[in-house]
């Protein structure tokens, strides 16, 4: 049975309704920098991802090992960072080796979330044998020895952005936040989800760029289309993933519904219009949520019910939408 759409918008609110609020979220760098990060004017708001390195003459296992250690490193520096792949706002650090004589050097990459190399910097040399066994207590020795440099290069780079980019300090105004392209979407579905999400949020009161440079918050869009074996029907599952400049997965907000098979081969018209607008109204309030946007007076606490307009519309059939001016029911 295909669940109705009062089903789907009811499971959505829920997912939004279960946000914690911004004040619930740990802050461990908030107004304690310590370390190289006190030679800035505010702790680094963004996180550092550090995923584990393919090219560095490790195993796979030896490469997520030292990522780890790594991390650990870079934190107890005072340095977020987090062994994993990075959001669309962390900054990401590239670690690398190469092979000199008998030893081996490693090497680290510091790149923006808009992929620019903001520095790199070497390692001290370590006999190869060493390296290639990755004995724990000298991987922790090298991760050591790593981090102030790292911390460095972030330090270097965060002053040079500041000064080419004074707006981007500001803690007023709207939220700004970096919409890159959807993915996985059959037909002009990635560019038409794109270009009206980015519409709609706008609409919502957000600042929306198409760079991370400068923005606090970042929404994701990965669609995925299922047939129904023995149907004529296809299942569409957009999944929109909300992140903030410090790596905090905020929430998701999820689409369903089914069409008929090929309808969205080639193009999606007001069916990307539709699942945009209704999607701006979830991502609007888990940014609200997170406190992105200024307190207002008489405004609800966050947490509080989301507005109208904030469900599921996929329609079945696109020639049925309504003209663009006109609200989705609730």
């Amino acid at each position: 049975m295909i669940p109705s759409f009062r089903t789907l918008r009811g499971a959505a609110l829920a997912l939004i309704l279960a946000l914690p609020a911004c004040g619930d979220l740990p802050q461990p760098y908030r107004g304690n920098p310590g370390g190289q990060a006190g030679a800035l004017a505010a702790p680094p708001a963004y996180r550092l991802a550090v995923p584990a390195p393919s090219e560095a003459l490790l195993s796979g296992a030896q490469a997520v090992g030292f990522a780890e250690t790594l991390s650990a490193a870079l934190l107890t520096a005072e340095v977020p960072a987090s062994a994993t792949e990075p959001l669309p706002l962390d900054w990401r650090l590239t670690i690398e080796a190469s092979l000199q004589g008998n030893a081996v050097i490693p090497r680290y990459v510091l790149t923006d979330p808009d992929g620019r190399q903001q520095g790199a910097t070497l390692g001290t040399r370590i006999p190869a044998r060493d390296w290639s066994e990755a004995n724990p207590e000298v991987m922790q020795r090298v991760a050591r020895e790593a981090a102030p440099r790292i911390a460095d290069l972030l330090l270097r780079a965060e002053a040079a952005r500041k000064g080419n980019d004074p707006a981007a300090l500001l803690a007023h105004g709207p939220p700004r936040i970096y919409v890159p392209m959807v993915r996985g979407a059959p037909g002009d579905g990635n560019q038409a989800l794109t270009s009206r999400l980015r519409d709609a949020l706008t609409t919502q009161g957000l600042l929306v760029q198409e760079t991370a440079q400068g923005a606090r918050f970042a929404v994701t869009g990965q669609v995925a289309v299922v047939n129904q074996p023995g149907l004529r029907s296809q299942r569409v599952e957009l999944l929109w993933t909300i992140s903030r400049q410090d790596g905090e997965d905020l929430g998701r907000v999820l689409q369903l519904n089914e069409v008929p098979v090929g309808v969205l081969d080639r193009f999606w018209g007001d069916v990307a219009f539709a699942a945009a607008n209704e999607a701006a109204g979830g991502v609007r309030t888990v940014v609200q949520n997170a406190g992105g946007f200024p307190a207002q007076p008489g405004a609800a606490a966050p947490g509080a019910a989301p507005q109208a307009g904030q469900g599921l519309t996929l329609p079945r059939d696109g020639n049925a939408l309504p003209p663009p001016q006109v609200s989705a029911a609730n």
